[in-house]
């Protein structure tokens, strides 16, 4: 977990009782989402962008083409009640945005309901209440889990943000919207309150609920436990102007199919655990299971449970944190390639490659440059962490060389730096680590530090990170309708950072295509093959050609309107550039 994607941990308050209640309450609390109410559907009228003024809720009746004054006006200086609640009282619903029936073509299906998606709820919801889209599209969510939920697993205690509240979903297209962090805390009545903070990075665990505030307003158009397993076009003579998104129901495993003119990919990365660590024992998990499944594996707070973290980062570092102050009796190792923990560096004129209008110096150079250009700016979201932490981390390393002496071995919290794990081996109820340095095969006989060590582990936790390729499989029946490339260039998938070659068969003949995205994230079809006003896009897959910002919440506020705009705009090109 990166630092300007996530979080960093604050020191958690130690367990006094000899229990994980304060771990199990603190889950449970943040787990909850209230469903909103249904409404009618919509009209069959397909939307385009229009001329119209730039505004958000609580403009004039002209801005809003209703007839009337938008429930939130900005002359008001309370919440006002309304009747479908829109404002935060009561059930939640965006009044743009209504089911559609599943027989119906859809405008929209986005592909996974987490920020990335959202964002694109909101920014639809903000160019109906300007009037730049003239009428409701027929929109559909399609998300596996069984409630909106962002980063569950780490929503650890005393944990805070580390990007700015004002790159929220909204706020830098336009601050006027409804779905503000500041609205947000205006309508929960606590935005006085949370100006005393004097601070930009709100708790992790509000930031959350905000999420989910806002992802309330579009529980009409969502539905959960619904796996995507394809994405197809529909045939037909000429070019394909619909898909078929295909979505098998968690509960019941029935299949629905659903018919759409546009498709947006915004799965998520996959989690990545080493090819070496046994991932399916049920003593290793992924950084992104952490808060809800360590409580059942490790469920007695008093026990000297040992625990090993794998991995370099934020994630890592404050899990390897974390685990020592619930279980105050635990033995800990944090395993690492690097020879130190490192600094993430959010200095301004560094952090500006995650600005908005960065993407467009990214996106037009060539491979070589943006590729060194990302490897220049690793240090601000890769294999890092926040200088606090490391701090805090460091003062505890010292005051245990203090207190029991040089000979780590003896330490019950070690960060093993510049090791790699050779093997895994798992007998009775614990798992066997073999650890080196990642310099030498060989164990050393004068300092066994500095060759292998077997450590015994009760439970593996891998911070190593996500893969972000769960797209290519999805779109596999869309393949067909890449550009091929010259035999010269042919070779296995994913064989670039930057674009996929993937290779398709006919009963004849094989042939090699590639998957490349513009600058609107739109999928570069061939041309003629996918009709004008139809196409697939994809978010947070994107990094190595729209820059570093692509799998973080950065920009999603400004991407999603772009999007929008290049699905809805009223354009004679597309625009892939």
């Amino acid at each position: 977990m990166s630092p300007h994607s996530t979080t960093m941990s604050e020191a958690a308050p130690r367990a006094s009782n000899g229990s994980v209640s304060a771990f199990h309450r603190f889950v449970d609390e943040t787990n909850g989402v209230s469903a909103a109410d249904n409404v009618s559907v919509v009209s069959d009228a397909v939307p385009e962008l229009v001329n119209g003024s730039s505004s958000g809720l609580g403009r004039s009746a002209a801005d809003n083409g209703n007839g009337s004054r938008s429930d939130l006006d900005e002359t008001t200086t309370e919440p006002q009640q309304s009747t479908d609640g829109f404002n935060g009282v009561g059930g939640l619903k965006s009044p743009y945005l209504k089911p559609t029936d599943a027989d119906s073509v859809h405008d929209l299906v986005c592909i996974g309901f987490g920020p990335a998606s959202l964002a694109i709820a909101v920014a639809l919801h903000d160019a109906m209440d300007s009037g730049k889209l003239a009428n409701p599209p027929k929109v559909l969510f399609l998300e596996k889990q069984p409630q909106f939920a962002w980063h569950a697993g780490m929503l650890l205690p005393g944990a805070k943000m580390q990007i700015s509240f004002i790159k929220d979903l909204a706020s830098l297209r336009d601050p006027r919207s409804h779905f503000t962090f500041l609205n947000y805390l205006y309508q929960n009545g606590r935005l006085v309150e949370f100006t005393n903070l004097g601070t930009f990075l709100p708790a992790r665990v509000e930031y959350e609920d905000y999420l989910r505030w806002c992802a309330r307003h579009f529980d009409d158009v969502v539905l959960y436990q619904s796996e995507v397993v394809s994405v197809s076009p529909v045939q037909q003579s000429g070019p394909h102007r619909l898909f078929n998104v295909a979505s098998r129901n968690a509960k019941t495993g029935v299949t629905t199919t659903f018919q759409t003119r546009n498709v947006i990919l915004a799965v998520g990365g996959q989690p990545s655990i080493p090819q070496i660590i046994p991932a399916k024992s049920p003593r290793v998990i992924h950084s992104s299971q952490y808060a809800q499944l360590v409580p059942k594996i490790l469920s007695d707070a008093s026990r000297s449970y040992r625990v090993a973290v794998v991995g370099a980062g934020q994630s890592a570092a404050e899990i390897f944190s974390n685990v020592q102050n619930f279980y105050p009796n635990s033995k800990t190792w944090m395993i690492m390639r690097s020879e130190f923990l490192k600094p993430s560096d959010d200095s301004p004129f560094v952090n500006s490659i995650f600005n908005p209008e960065f993407i467009d110096t990214v996106y037009p150079l060539s491979s070589a440059h943006r590729a060194s250009l990302l490897a220049d700016a690793r240090a601000t979201n890769y294999g890092v962490v926040r200088l606090e932490l490391i701090e805090h981390l460091y003062e505890k390393m010292y005051h245990q060389r203090r207190t029991l002496g040089t000979d780590e071995k003896k330490w019950p919290h070690r960060i093993m730096a510049g090791r790699r794990i050779v093997t895994v081996g798992e007998k009775d109820d614990q798992l066997s680590v073999k650890v080196a340095l990642c310099t030498s095969d060989e164990e050393t006989q004068d300092d066994p530090l500095l060759g292998e060590e077997v450590l015994d582990v009760d439970l593996i936790i891998c911070a190593t990170g996500y893969q972000r390729t769960a797209h290519l499989e999805m779109l596999k029946d869309t393949w067909s309708l890449l550009p091929e490339v010259a035999s010269e260039k042919s070779g296995p998938p994913a064989t670039t950072r930057d674009h996929w070659f993937v290779d398709t068969e006919t009963a004849d003949t094989t042939s090699t295509r590639v998957l490349e995205v513009g600058r609107d994230y739109g999928v570069r079809f061939s041309p003629g093959t996918v009709a004008l006003g139809s196409g697939v896009w994809l978010q947070g897959c994107c990094e190595a050609t729209h820059g570093l910002s692509d799998t973080l919440l950065s920009v999603l506020g400004t991407r999603s309107g772009e999007i929008v705009e290049s699905i809805f705009g009223n354009t004679a090109e597309p625009k892939w550039w």
